[in-house]
C-alpha cells in the first residue's frame, strides 16, 4: 500500500509540474495534433483544494488517454484497456498538460484540459495492438452541418447536429475535421439555404475563411421512426466523398443518434483517407520501381561470335531496357547497362537467362554460366 502511495504521489508532483510549466488559457487556438486531446473536464473532491487538484492531474490524463484510443482505435478497445492499464502505466506516454480553464474551491477542483501524449511512443503503443497511426494529420476539412428539421434549415443555430460536431473534437483527428464558429461573419457569409442549394461562391467564401483545402456539407434530417438519414458530400483532396446512410436509435434507449453517426463518418473517413494513403505508397513504389538505373559492366569474351551471343542474352533479358557500348576490344567490352527495379532482382534475372552478374571488386563483370 506504502509504495502504491508512493507511486501516486509522484505522479502527482511530475503532472502538477507539467501543468504548472504552461499557462492557464480561457480560450486559444484550436489544437491540430493527432496525439492531443482538447476539452478534457476533470471535477473532484479531496480533504482540500490542494489535494483536489493534483487527483485532477492524474485523472485527467488518464481520462484523455483512453478519448484518445477511442478516437484512433475504438471503442470496444478503450473498454479493454480500462481493465488493463493503470495511470502508472499511462504516465510514460504524456508529454504535457494545458489548463484552458479551472475553479476551485474548498476540497473541490474543476478544470478543462488540454493533453498531448509522446507521439512515436503513443505510436508504437497503438502499433502493439495493430493499429497504424501516421505522425501527421492529412490536411483538414471543413464539415457545415446543415440540420433539415420541420422548420427548415438550421445552420448556425443550437441543434443537436451542430452539436453532435461540435462535440466530436475532431480537429485532432487523422484527417481534421473543422466546425466554423457561426459568428456574425459567418452567419452573414452563408445561409443554410446556400449550403443545401450548394452556392459555389458562397461556400467558397467560408472555406478560404477558414484556409481549409476542402468542404463539405453535412446534411441530416429526422426519419418519422426517430432515426436520422444523413448525407454528406463534396469534394476534397482525397477525392470525391458521399456518404449516404440512415441510423436508428437502439431499442429502448434514450440517447440521441447524432453523435454516433458523426463518429461513424468520422471512422469512415479515416478509412478512406488510409486506403487512399495505401494506393498513393503503392503507386509511388511502383513508380520508383520503374525508375531506370545504370551500371559500368564489362563482358570478357573470346570471340565476337561469343559476344554477339552474350550481348543477345543480356538484351533479352527482363527488366533490361538498353546496353550502350562504352568500348570494344579484341578480348571484351564495356557497357553501360540500364535497367528497371533493384540490381538483385537484375541479377536473378540474368540467372534465368544463363549469364551471372557479380562485382569483381568495384567492377560489376557479366560472364556466361
Amino acid at each position: 500500500m506504502l509504495k502504491g502511495r508512493s507511486i501516486a504521489a509522484a505522479l502527482a508532483g511530475m503532472l502538477a509540474l507539467l501543468a504548472l510549466a504552461l499557462p492557464v488559457r480561457s480560450a486559444g487556438p484550436i489544437e491540430t495534433n493527432i496525439f492531443a486531446v482538447q476539452g478534457v473536464e476533470v471535477d473532484v473532491t479531496s480533504t482540500d483544494a490542494s489535494a483536489a487538484k493534483n487527483q485532477a492531474l492524474m485523472d485527467v490524463q488518464v481520462k484523455a488517454f483512453f478519448q484518445l484510443v477511442e478516437r484512433l482505435g475504438s471503442t470496444e478497445l478503450a473498454e479493454e484497456l480500462k481493465a488493463k492499464l493503470k495511470p502508472e502505466d499511462i504516465a510514460p506516454y504524456l508529454r504535457s498538460l494545458s489548463i484552458e480553464q479551472e475553479n476551485s474551491a474548498p476540497g473541490r477542483y474543476i478544470g478543462k484540459f488540454t493533453v498531448r501524449f509522446l507521439p512515436e511512443k503513443t505510436q508504437k503503443f497503438f502499433e502493439s495492438y495493430g493499429i497504424r497511426v501516421p505522425t501527421e494529420q492529412a490536411d483538414p476539412i471543413l464539415v457545415l452541418p446543415v440540420y433539415r428539421g420541420p422548420e427548415g434549415g438550421s445552420l448556425w443555430e443550437d441543434n443537436p447536429w451542430r452539436k453532435a460536431w461540435i462535440d466530436l473534437k475532431g480537429e485532432q483527428g487523422i484527417v481534421p475535421i473543422i466546425v466554423p464558429l457561426g459568428d456574425l461573419e459567418d452567419t452573414e457569409t452563408l445561409t443554410a439555404e446556400d449550403a443545401i442549394r450548394g452556392e459555389a461562391i458562397r461556400l467558397e467564401a467560408i472555406r478560404k475563411r477558414y484556409g481549409a483545402p476542402s468542404l463539405l456539407v453535412a446534411q441530416a434530417q429526422p426519419t418519422e421512426d426517430g432515426g436520422l438519414h444523413v448525407y454528406i458530400a463534396g469534394e476534397t483532396k482525397l477525392g470525391k466523398l458521399e456518404f449516404n446512410k440512415i441510423y436508428k436509435p437502439e431499442a429502448g434507449s434514450a440517447e440521441p443518434v447524432e453523435p454516433g453517426a458523426v463518429q461513424a463518418f468520422q471512422q469512415a473517413l479515416y478509412k478512406f483517407y488510409k486506403e487512399q494513403e495505401e494506393k498513393l505508397a503503392a503507386e509511388e513504389a511502383a513508380r520508383s520501381a520503374n525508375l531506370s538505373q545504370s551500371l559500368a559492366v564489362s563482358v570478357p569474351f573470346t570471340s565476337p561470335r561469343e559476344w554477339n551471343a552474350i550481348r543477345s542474352r543480356i538484351l533479352t533479358t527482363p527488366n533490361v531496357i538498353g546496353v550502350d557500348l562504352s568500348s570494344l576490344s579484341a578480348d571484351g567490352a564495356v557497357i553501360r547497362l540500364m535497367f528497371t527495379h533493384t540490381v538483385e532482382e537484375l541479377q536473378d534475372n540474368m540467372q534465368r537467362a544463363g549469364l551471372n552478374l557479380a562485382q569483381s571488386g568495384s567492377a560489376w563483370v557479366i560472364q556466361p554460366m
